[in-house]
C-alpha cells in the first residue's frame, strides 16, 4: 500500500477504487464513468491511462490520460502531480478538458511545457435537469437515426463537429475514428435527428456518454438555413424524452458560455446551470 502522497497509472486490480472516486460525481463524471465501465482500466481497451492520486494510502483523485486529458475530483496536490507526469510524458492529447477551476490551473502549470492552445474556452457552463419541460412540445419527428442512414447523418456531424471545435474530423485519419464513434452511437440507438422527406438533416443531436445514473447530450446542431424557425427546443425536448425516459435519471449537457442562442434554449426546456467546465483545444 502506498502510504506517501503518490501518482501511479491504475491497473485493471484497481477498478473499484476508480469506480468509487468517480461516483463523487456522477454528472461531471460522465464521460469518463461511461468508459470505464465499459473498457475498464486497461489501456489499451480504454484508449488511454488512467492516473490515481493517493494521500494516506487511499486513492483520492484521478486523471484520465487519453484523446483528452481530463482530472477528475481532482485536489489542488493532485492537480500538481498530474501536471508534473502530463509535462514528462509530453502532450499526447488533442485537449484538455474538465470541471472549470481544477482545468484552469492544470493549463497553467502545463502551458509553459505544452503551450500555446489553439483556443481556450475558460467557462463553458455545465448544465442540468431531471424533467421534461412544461411548455415546450417535443418535436414528433425527432426520432432514432437508423444504421442504414449513415451517409444521410454524416455530413451534418462533420459540419457540426467543424463549427463548434473549429478544425475537421476528418483530418489526419480521414475520419476513421469520427465515422466509428457516430457509428457507435447510431448503432446503440443514442443518435437523434429529424430528417426532411428529402434526406435533408434539419435537427441532430446525441446522447454520447451514459451511465445508470447519468448521461450528457452532445452535438446540438440545427442546419443552418433552418435556424430561426423554432426546431431548436422542440428537438432537444424530444432528444430529453428519449433520454430520461430510455438512459438515465439525470440529463446534462455544456455549452460554450459566449453561445447565448443555445443556452436560452437549453434553460427554455429545463436545464439549469450547475457548474463549469473548461477546455483547451490544440
Amino acid at each position: 500500500m502506498l502510504t506517501q502522497p503518490s501518482t501511479r497509472v491504475l491497473e485493471p486490480s484497481d477498478l473499484a477504487a476508480a469506480l468509487a472516486v468517480l461516483d463523487r460525481d456522477p454528472v461531471a463524471n460522465a464521460f469518463v464513468i461511461s468508459r470505464v465501465q465499459v473498457a475498464g482500466l486497461d489501456p489499451w481497451r480504454l484508449g488511454g491511462e488512467m492516473w490515481g492520486w493517493y494521500e494516506n494510502g487511499a486513492l483520492e483523485s484521478l486523471c484520465y490520460a487519453g484523446a483528452n486529458l481530463v482530472p477528475l475530483c481532482a485536489t489542488p496536490r493532485a492537480v500538481r502531480a498530474f501536471a508534473d507526469r502530463a509535462r514528462r510524458a509530453g502532450r499526447r492529447c488533442s485537449s484538455i478538458v474538465g470541471p472549470a477551476e481544477t482545468t484552469a490551473t492544470l493549463w497553467q502549470l502545463l502551458e509553459p511545457a505544452w503551450g500555446p492552445a489553439r483556443e481556450v474556452r475558460p467557462h463553458q457552463p455545465l448544465m442540468v435537469t431531471d424533467r421534461l419541460p412544461g411548455d415546450v412540445v417535443p418535436d414528433p419527428y425527432v426520432r432514432r437515426v437508423r444504421k442504414d442512414e449513415m451517409d444521410t447523418i454524416m455530413p451534418a456531424c462533420v459540419a457540426m463537429f467543424t463549427e463548434e471545435v473549429g478544425v475537421s474530423p476528418l483530418a489526419g485519419d480521414g475520419g476513421l475514428l469520427y465515422q466509428a464513434r457516430v457509428a457507435e452511437l447510431v448503432g446503440s440507438g443514442r443518435a437523434f435527428a429529424r430528417i426532411d422527406p428529402d434526406g435533408k438533416v434539419v435537427f441532430k443531436a446525441e446522447i454520447g456518454a451514459a451511465t445508470p445514473r447519468a448521461c450528457q447530450i452532445q452535438g446540438v446542431w440545427v442546419a443552418p438555413e433552418y435556424r430561426g424557425r423554432g426546431h431548436a427546443a422542440p428537438g432537444m425536448a424530444a432528444v430529453l424524452r428519449y433520454a430520461l425516459a430510455d438512459v438515465a435519471p439525470l440529463v446534462s449537457l455544456y455549452v460554450n458560455d459566449y453561445n447565448t442562442a443555445a443556452r436560452a434554449t437549453y434553460r427554455r426546456v429545463g436545464f439549469q446551470e450547475t457548474g463549469a467546465f473548461m477546455s483547451v483545444l490544440f
